[in-house]
C-alpha cells in the first residue's frame, strides 16, 4: 500500500478519522495521530515511505487544492488517505480506493469499499 490514494466520504462524525488513525497505527505509525481538519495535512513516516493525511473539509472550491500545492503531493511517492475528497474532486486524481463509512441508527458503521483503479484492485 505504499504508492496509492484512499478517499473516504461519510458525513461528519462517520469516523473517517478514526478509521485513518486505526489504519496509520496498523502501518506502524507511532506517537500521537492528529486531524488535519486545520492543518489540511499530516504527514507521516512509515518504513522510509510517506504517508500522507489530507482533509479537505474546509475547502471552498478546488482550486485551494492547487494554491495548498498539494498537487506535488499527489505527485509523490507515497500513500495518500484524503477525507472529503468530493470538495476537491476536480483536481484530484481518481482514488485506487473509496471507501464511504455510514453511521447507522444503533451506532454502528456501514463501509463499501469500492476498487476504482487496477491499483485498487491490487489492493483489495
Amino acid at each position: 500500500m505504499s504508492d496509492a490514494f484512499i478517499a473516504l466520504e461519510g458525513p461528519l462524525g462517520a469516523g473517517k478519522t478514526t478509521f485513518t488513525r486505526h489504519l496509520l497505527r496498523a502501518l506502524g505509525v507511532d506517537g500521537r495521530i492528529k486531524s488535519p481538519t486545520y492543518a489540511l495535512l499530516e504527514p507521516y513516516e512509515v518504513d522510509g515511505r510517506t504517508v500522507s493525511h489530507l482533509d479537505f473539509y474546509r475547502f471552498d472550491d478546488p482550486r485551494e487544492w492547487i494554491d495548498a500545492g498539494l498537487r506535488d503531493v499527489f505527485a509523490a511517492p507515497g500513500l495518500k488517505i484524503a477525507e472529503w475528497p468530493d470538495r476537491a474532486a476536480a483536481v484530484l486524481p481518481p482514488a485506487d480506493l473509496l471507501i464511504r463509512i455510514e453511521p447507522q441508527i444503533d451506532e454502528t458503521r456501514r463501509i463499501e469499499v469500492n476498487a476504482c483503479t487496477p491499483r485498487g484492485v491490487e489492493l483489495l
